[in-house]
């Protein structure tokens, strides 16, 4: 399971779900705890930008777990911000004044601080204070409420400050099985939702188009490293990225490619269907070069978000025009893309129905000579030749048989030649004669 959550993002959703299924079915009724939670960050990460809240995969057992390592990195001296372990004497002052509602624990005002002299990093201090002010204003939270995943980049705190009462083993297959239907129901913390105006009037000026806008990223963007995938969604919304012109779309690109550290793969997703997709699909004619520049470079950067939000859902909309598929030829044939990279598209793309447009992409793609393990090859010619007896007069598809026996000749095994030939036989294209000599030439 640890190996999957490591290298999911190249394998296909279509093979990653029976996986999750399997897992649900172990009959132990002492299931690992730590298993479980892994089997539910996974499906939420093939469920990005979709609300979990009140369903947290950390057990009781996990919680005291973790927060026994939490406390040994506290002693190193980190300084993670930790509730007290009572003590008999203390125990119901303590349970006395958590009821009061209003009432705020002493903290120190200073700034937590290594003995290194190092300061507690960005992320954990910011949690600490709104947690502050979230105690001032609501006093005790209700015990069913539910913190911030470690999925979705929770820090310890909010971990150990709440509690959180996770599905028992015996629900973790239900869990996961209805992970997809949570309805949303996230809101943006209150550091974040202050900056939304500033962030607004940010973009009307990208939209204006002007110049001296470059160089290092503002401020306010550095907050995507703090929300959520659903919370970035709900960002998003609020700042009609889809409406950006596309000279604000590209300085945007611009801006989040240069935040560091990188956005996460759930974020980076989020960010791709919102300020792409739609703005794809809507084209009626050529991409302008600000939006292929744009794509293109966010692609070189997060390429596995822009397969999953992107590559796939454009090649299956309806009505897909000369225009998206145009730009998706654009986009395959970048000579920025990574050799892996080639690979993760190749293998989106055989996953999906095949149509016109997706020979035309496919084509634009192997024309790169893409270097690929043989079984990923075995499945492109495999469904490639099945392809031949509803594709007899598309000549797409014949420039596609052509490309690939042409460019990959040293690649093809007998039975696969076989699968050609047959074809080849049913093409009644004019290329049908330059497709029997090249199928002359490979070995027979």
């Amino acid at each position: 399971m640890s190996l999957l959550m490591a290298v999911w993002p190249s394998l296909p959703e279509s093979r990653l779900l029976p996986v999750l299924q399997i897992a649900r079915q172990d009959p132990s009724p002492d299931l690992d705890p730590w298993l479980r939670a892994l089997g539910e960050f996974l499906q939420r990460d093939l469920s990005a930008g979709v609300s979990t809240d009140g369903a947290s995969p950390l057990s009781e057992r996990c919680q005291r777990q973790l927060q026994g390592l939490c406390r040994r990195l506290g002693q190193g001296g980190r300084k993670l911000k930790l509730p007290p372990v009572p003590d008999s004497e203390g125990e119901g002052q303590e349970n006395k004044d958590s009821q009061q509602p209003g009432k705020r624990r002493k903290e120190p005002e200073e700034e937590p601080v290594s003995p290194e002299g190092e300061r507690a990093p960005k992320r954990l201090r910011c949690l600490e204070k709104e947690e502050e002010e979230e105690e001032g204003h609501e006093g005790k939270r209700p015990e069913h409420e539910s913190s911030e995943s470690l999925a979705d980049g929770g820090g310890a705190s909010s971990i150990t400050n709440q509690p959180i009462m996770g599905p028992e083993p015996s629900e973790a297959g239900q869990s996961l099985k209805d992970a997809k239907g949570l309805p949303e129901s996230l809101e943006l913390p209150k550091v974040i939702q202050d900056q939304v105006p500033r962030l607004q009037q940010l973009l009307k000026t990208l939209g204006k188009g002007l110049e001296g806008l470059e160089g290092t990223p503002p401020v306010e963007l550095q907050l995507l490293q703090e929300c959520s995938p659903g919370q970035v969604d709900l960002l998003c919304a609020q700042l009609q990225l889809p409406q950006l012109l596309d000279t604000g779309l590209l300085q945007l690109c611009t801006w989040l490619l240069a935040l560091s550290p990188d956005l996460s793969l759930g974020n980076a997703t989020v960010l791709t269907r919102s300020l792409f997709l739609g703005r794809i699909l809507s084209l009626t004619a050529s991409a302008s070069r600000l939006l292929t520049t744009a794509l293109t470079s966010f692609c070189t950067k997060y390429p596995y978000a822009v397969c999953r939000a992107l590559l796939g859902p454009v090649l299956q909309a309806p009505g897909i025009g000369p225009a998206q598929t145009e730009l998706l030829c654009c986009l395959t044939k970048d000579k920025a893309l990574e050799p892996d990279v080639q690979v993760l598209m190749l293998g989106q793309i055989s996953e999906l129905p095949w149509k016109e447009e997706t020979f035309l992409v496919l084509q634009s793609l192997l024309e790169r000579q893409v270097e690929m393990p043989p079984e990923k090859f075995s499945v492109l010619m495999e469904k490639l030749c099945k392809e031949g007896p509803v594709a007899t007069t598309s000549m797409a598809y014949a420039k596609l048989l052509l490309t690939v026996m042409t460019k990959y000749q040293a690649n093809i095994t007998e039975p696969q030649r076989l699968g050609l030939a047959a074809a080849v036989e049913l093409n009644t294209t004019f290329l049908r004669k330059s497709l029997q000599a090249a199928l002359r030439h490979l070995t027979p």
